[in-house]
């Protein structure tokens, strides 16, 4: 079988089926799916507050490019580095040397890539599984404590461009690591990176990815991370999205191990017509497990954005404690948002809470940061520090803080007060 061209969205008309190794089922039902269905609308709950209409419009091309350095984008200097340019792997810009407790390789150099993508009713997931052009398979050994990060640097270069791109992670028993993954953009107009990440955590594993997003107003970027927990084993996400035009992330999580503890974070500051949508799932599926989720916000401009977080904890999954809480900030009376946290509860013996906050910055409290001498400007910057700091103090490694820093600097002119 293979993807309709003819009666295909525009945005992927001109792209070859992936060459990939992937289970013939896989590929088979992806293809199937996206010949029976259109782009989603806003008449899909799940979209209901994202418009993908200007994304269906666009033509894109899949195309390899080089870049002369990575200088810029290099967010942990002392980590092991892959980088993918377009979705494909540029080795001369990859790190030479590889810890003996960690062990990767391309998608496209496996015989067999099995199968992971167990939701192929989504749409976004099927265009990935159709078109995947690369990807990378990260496996940490058992009992591994990794002293330095794993690092994913991901640049679009070039007008037009899509990348399919999936990461795979294995972080075996007992093991201890971060992965920081980075997504930038240079060079080009109307670009799309679109990637899946499946993560496993293995028992009694300690895994921490720190997510950056640094790509232009003019790329789209849908990103879905499917993470399966193991027994007493410990997942943090943080994510950093600075910039972007329509950023779209999805993290779903299955708790399947007791005593396990999950924990999800993100930051988002938006300025000009930027649009941002963070999408949770965590099931809970047994007894004896803590999920925490903070997700804040601050938009200016007519910059909008969405949080839907979904907490489900299913029949006899007790003793569970699960928090929600989302915040934000508008700086512009133009901007907006909308936030839409949930619980789904099945047990009787569980400790579940969610909350949503949105407003304005205090003028009384900038009144009085100026009357200590502050200017105007300086008075929000504190602020809006302050606020948004809960967030990337999350963020432990503090060359990572210090990246995030610097794009702040960048792109809002102001610092991160820690």
């Amino acid at each position: 079988m293979s993807v309709d061209l003819n009666s295909t969205p525009l945005f992927f008309s001109e792209l070859k089926e992936t060459i990939l190794p992937l289970s013939e089922n896989e590929k088979k039902n992806s293809i199937s799916f996206l010949n029976e269905n259109k782009l989603p609308t806003t008449r899909n709950e799940a979209w209901k507050y994202t418009r993908l209409a200007k994304l269906g419009k666009s033509k894109f091309i899949s195309s390899n490019s080089e870049l002369e350095s990575i200088d810029q984008y290099n967010i942990d200097p002392s980590a092991t580095t892959l980088v993918f340019v377009n979705g494909f792997f540029s080795e001369e810009l990859s790190s030479n040397d590889c810890p003996d407790n960690l062990t990767w390789s391309l998608l496209s150099q496996k015989n067999k890539i099995e199968e992971t993508i167990s939701d192929e009713s989504e749409y976004f997931n099927c265009l990935n599984s159709a078109f995947l052009v690369e990807g990378v398979e990260l496996n940490i050994a058992d009992k591994a404590i990794m002293k330095n990060p794993i690092q994913i640097i991901h640049v679009l270069n070039g007008d037009a461009i899509i990348s399919n791109f999936r990461i795979v992670v294995n972080a075996g028993k007992s093991s201890e690591a971060s992965i920081i993954t980075g997504f930038f953009s240079e060079n080009g107009d109307s670009q799309f990176s679109n990637v899946i990440s499946e993560i496993n955590v293995a028992e009694n594993a300690k895994l921490t990815m720190d997510k950056l997003q640094y790509e232009t107003e003019s790329t789209f970027h849908i990103s879905t991370e499917k993470v399966k927990q193991a027994r007493n084993s410990v997942f943090t996400i943080n994510t950093a999205t600075l910039n972007g035009g329509l950023v779209r992330n999805n993290v779903v999580v299955d708790v399947d191990g007791e005593n396990c503890n999950t924990h999800m974070n993100g930051a988002y500051l938006l300025k000009n017509k930027q649009h941002v949508d963070n999408h949770t799932l965590v099931n809970h599926n047994v007894p004896n497990c803590d999920s925490f989720e903070l997700y804040k916000g601050v938009m200016d401009d007519k910059s909008t954005a969405v949080f839907n977080g979904k907490v489900i904890v299913h029949k006899d999954a007790q003793k569970i404690n699960a928090f929600q809480s989302n915040g934000n900030v508008l700086i512009s009376d133009d901007a907006t948002v909308n936030s839409k946290p949930e619980l789904e509860i099945f047990a009787d013996d569980v400790k579940c809470s969610h909350g949503s906050t949105t407003g304005q910055l205090d003028d009384e409290a900038i009144f009085y940061l100026q009357c200590r001498g502050l200017s105007k400007k300086s008075a929000h910057q504190l602020m809006v520090s302050a606020f948004i700091g809960e967030v990337l103090e999350k963020f432990e490694n503090e060359n990572v803080r210090t990246y995030i820093n610097g794009l702040l600097k960048s792109r809002f002119n102001w610092d991160y007060v820690s």
